[in-house]
């Protein structure tokens, strides 16, 4: 079995495959070394992965994991003030659900509490896109560089990939049962 990938750079495991963007990439992986980057730190690197295939889904496109969260939340810009809900979180941005009226590109000071004790997380975002399921959040400042919010992050992203990994096997479980009849 292989061990997970660590980024070289700050020794997390939290990597993601992340899109070829050049003809080197591309070179690169016919000789098995294939992009991966960091969901901590953001540090983009190469890795040989050897007989490993890696799905192409939404995932891959993104440059940080979405993790799905349910918080309270409010924000304010120039001349709007609102509340809304988390509905998930990633290093770069969110995304809320909210009855506000916002406009893109929008700058937005969000407030939310991400633990019982200690005062909320303050972040400054801008609004990257409104619609249907609901309003799409850019932070203005890296996550890493906010130490409450990246440890919120990798704590919340351990849980969710935990939550993921039971329901995988219990569905796997399901499937190997013997059914009666």
């Amino acid at each position: 079995m292989m061990r997970p990938l660590t980024c070289p750079q700050c020794g997390k495991d939290s990597v993601l495959r992340a899109p070829c963007r050049s003809l080197s990439d591309r070179l690169a992986g016919l000789l098995a070394f294939l992009p991966f980057r960091c969901q901590f730190c953001t540090h983009r690197f190469l890795a040989f992965r050897w007989g490993r295939t890696y799905p192409r889904h939404l995932l891959e496109r993104r440059e940080h994991r979405r993790i799905p969260v349910r918080l309270a939340l409010s924000f304010s810009g120039d001349r709007v003030r609102g509340e809304g809900t988390l509905v998930d979180i990633s290093m770069g941005g969110c995304l809320i659900h909210s009855q506000m009226a916002v406009g893109i590109d929008d700058i937005m000071y969000l407030r939310l509490s991400i633990a019982e004790e200690g005062p909320p997380l303050e972040l400054a975002a801008i609004v990257r896109s409104v619609g249907g399921r609901g309003i799409r959040f850019k932070f203005l400042r890296a996550a890493r560089e906010d130490k409450r919010l990246a440890e919120f992050l990798q704590a919340e992203g351990s849980y969710a990939e935990r939550l993921l990994r039971t329901e995988n096997s219990e569905s796997a479980l399901k499937e190997k049962a013997p059914r009666p009849g």
